[in-house]
């Protein structure tokens, strides 16, 4: 007989269609990762809740994008939480796992006990970016912070920016499974989502919406299997035992659902010395010096995954010279070497 731990269902990412009422959609589980991610930081529970969710929403639109591509999700608002961002990598290559990391700032005096995150981030914007790789233009869509939740930022990005009707159900919070010693992080959630039968445009005044999109019979199916997908409950999404396909089955049995191969998440941080470096090139000698401590080193810590890095401060800023390999070069060899680089 198989082990519990050996068909653990966590850091997966499953597509699925329903076949009855040609929709799309997609159901995943983080852990493990949405641990490690969380645990660096210290995160006050509000803010921790609401890194889990956008990185939940993020593995969950990340399959949209091309292998090598990033998608990026960022929440900015003026209340007590400012920002929360989290990137998802595509797969270098087909069947390889997708890459997640995640962060945010907050100002600890103005957070709330007992306020969800949500109402804490005033008045801002969800945004989405979609990075297609070096000598490309990034997309960015944008829409207003409201709905009261970050699944309902999300519905609305895709019915005003993207006219495709789509519903998210998400569920994060913190459990001891059997044999654990304390409480870890966990999340889960499932994204439906149909195509429109042909463009529409907002009706003059307002926002797009699904009733706008949705006509006929489509507009039947589409009220049928949300109707289904609200069925799911919290623990279902959260439980690791629960092989994916089986609540697919569970939730749509009568759409007739195809399941397909799951989607492996990880950890990744694309940090790197010579990115930071990068990073740091835009500042003048000035700004490099008022950045440097009393060791008579800079220094830089990544948001993302914590790494430390420590510079020469000769070395950085738009006026210091490097060689081919990224070491700095001495001020008289700069101008003999520049043609080499």
């Amino acid at each position: 007989m198989t082990e519990t731990k050996e068909i653990s269902w966590d850091d997966r990412m499953l597509p699925f269609q329903l076949e009855r009422s040609d929709m799309r959609g997609r159901v995943a589980r983080l852990g493990p990762l949405l641990e490690h991610i969380l645990s660096r930081h210290d995160y006050p529970v509000a803010v921790s809740a609401m890194v889990a969710e956008l990185t939940t929403l993020a593995a969950l639109i990340g399959q949209t994008i091309k292998l090598r591509w990033k998608l990026s999700l960022q929440v900015r608002g003026n209340g007590a939480i400012r920002t929360i961002a989290t990137d998802y990598y595509a797969p270098e290559t087909e069947g390889g796992p997708a890459r997640m990391r995640a962060w945010a700032s907050f100002d600890a005096e103005r957070l709330q006990e007992g306020v969800p995150g949500f109402d804490q981030l005033g008045q801002g914007y969800f945004a989405v970016l979609i990075d297609q790789g070096e000598g490309t233009t990034p997309y960015q869509g944008l829409t207003p912070l409201a709905g009261g939740s970050l699944a309902t930022c999300a519905q609305t990005y895709f019915e005003q920016s993207e006219q495709l009707p789509t519903r998210f159900d998400l569920t994060v919070g913190r459990s001891r499974l059997p044999g654990q010693h304390q409480d870890h992080w966990r999340a889960g959630g499932i994204m439906l989502q149909t195509l429109p039968a042909a463009s529409h445009a907002a009706p003059e005044g307002g926002t797009l919406q699904s009733a706008d999109i949705l006509q006929g019979a489509q507009s039947e199916d589409w009220n049928r299997a949300t109707m289904l997908m609200a069925t799911v409950e919290a623990m279902e999404l959260v439980d690791p035992t629960l092989p994916l396909p089986n609540l697919v089955f569970r939730l749509f049995h009568e759409e007739e659902p195809t399941s397909f191969a799951a989607q492996p998440l990880v950890f990744g941080c694309s940090c790197n010395a010579e990115r930071v470096r990068g990073t740091l090139s835009i500042y003048s000698a000035k700004d490099i010096a008022h950045m440097t401590n009393e060791d008579g080193i800079v220094t830089a810590d990544c948001q993302f995954c914590g790494a430390h890095y420590e510079f020469d401060p000769k070395s950085l800023g738009f006026e210091a010279e490097i060689d081919a390999e990224g070491n700095p070069l001495p001020k008289g060899e700069a101008g003999e070497n520049r043609a080499a680089l």
